[in-house]
C-alpha cells in the first residue's frame, strides 16, 4: 500500500506530494522506522509495458511509494483534474535521501546491478559524494531476461550478509521491480528502490537532459538523440497508449472491477 497521499491513474496508486515529502518519510523510515519498504516509478513507458505483463503490474501495484516518473502522469492527472503538480525521479530519490542521510551521519547502502565497471564507479563517487554513507555491498547479477530460484537466493544473501539499510536496484524496468516484489521481505532493508538508469546517470556514463529540458517536460528528447534504437518505442508507442487509456479512462473501469 502506497504511504503518503495518492490519486488513481489508469488503475495505479500514485503518490501526489512533492518530492521533498517523500524523500523526508523514506528518511524518517531508514532511520527509525522497522521492517522493509519499497519504492517503484511510473511512467507511460512502464504502464503500457505493464499492460503485456500481468507480474509487473501486481509489482507496481505493490510498492509503498510509487512515484509519477513522467510528464505523461503530471499531464494525466491535470486532464483528471488531480493533485500531481510534479514528476518525481528515481533520481531524485536518490539524492535527495543520501543528502538526508549524510546530514545525519549514518546510512548503510548497497547496490545490485549493472556492470562491475559501473558500480566500482559508484563506489568511488559515493566515498567523495556522501563521506558518511557506508556503501556496504555492490553485485553485478548476470545480464538475462529472468533469474533461476538459486540466483535469487544467493543475491538476497549477498544482500543480507552487508547488513545494508537500503538497497539500490539498477536493473532495469520490469526485471527490477519484478525482483524486489518477489523477494519481499526476505530482503532485510528498510527501504529499496528500484531507479534503473539512474546509476549510469551519477556515474556520467549517460549523461542526463539538462534542467531546462527537465523544467519543460522535455527530458526525453535529447536522450532520444542520444539512444534512439533503446527509446524510440517508448515515445511513439508506449505514451499513446497511455494516453488513449487516459483519455478513455482505463483507470475508472479498473477500479470499478
Amino acid at each position: 500500500m502506497t504511504q503518503g497521499p495518492t490519486e488513481r491513474i489508469v488503475g495505479y496508486s500514485v503518490y501526489t506530494a512533492e518530492v521533498e515529502a517523500c524523500v523526508d518519510a523514506i528518511a524518517d523510515h531508514v532511520l527509525h522506522g522497522n521492517g522493509m519498504r519499497w519504492l517503484a516509478c511510473l511512467n507511460p513507458h512502464s504502464y503500457a509495458e505493464a499492460l503485456k505483463k500481468p507480474a509487473f503490474a501486481n509489482a507496481l501495484r505493490a510498492a509503498d511509494w510509487l512515484i509519477p516518473d513522467g510528464v505523461g502522469i503530471v499531464l494525466a492527472s491535470r486532464l483528471r483534474r488531480g493533485h500531481v503538480r510534479t514528476r518525481i525521479t528515481g533520481g531524485d530519490i536518490f539524492f535527495g535521501l543520501h543528502d538526508r542521510l549524510e546530514r545525519a551521519g549514518a546510512g548503510r547502502v548497497f547496490f545490485l546491478g549493472s556492470t562491475e565497471q559501473t558500480l566500482a564507479s559508484i563506489r568511488e563517487r559515493m566515498a567523495k559524494d556522501y563521506p558518511h554513507i557506508k556503501v556496504v555491498g555492490t553485485l553485478s547479477p548476470p545480464f538475462k531476461p529472468d533469474y533461476s530460484d538459486a540466483e535469487i537466493n544467493e543475491m538476497v544473501a549477498a544482500v543480507n550478509s552487508a547488513k545494508p539499510d537500503v538497497l539500490w536496484v539498477g536493473m532495469t524496468a520490469p526485471k527490477q521491480e519484478t525482483w524486489i516484489h518477489r523477494v519481499g521481505r526476505g530482503v532485510d532493508v528498510k527501504f529499496a528502490a528500484a531507479i534503473g538508469a539512474v546509476f549510469d546517470f551519477y556515474t556520467g556514463r549517460i549523461k542526463r537532459s539538462s534542467p531546462a529540458f527537465q523544467r519543460l517536460g522535455l527530458e526525453w528528447l535529447p536522450r532520444l538523440v542520444q539512444e534512439p534504437r533503446r527509446l524510440w518505442r517508448r515515445m511513439f508507442v508506449s505514451a499513446p497508449i497511455f494516453l488513449r487509456d487516459v483519455i478513455l479512462g482505463r483507470g475508472e473501469m479498473v477500479d470499478a472491477q
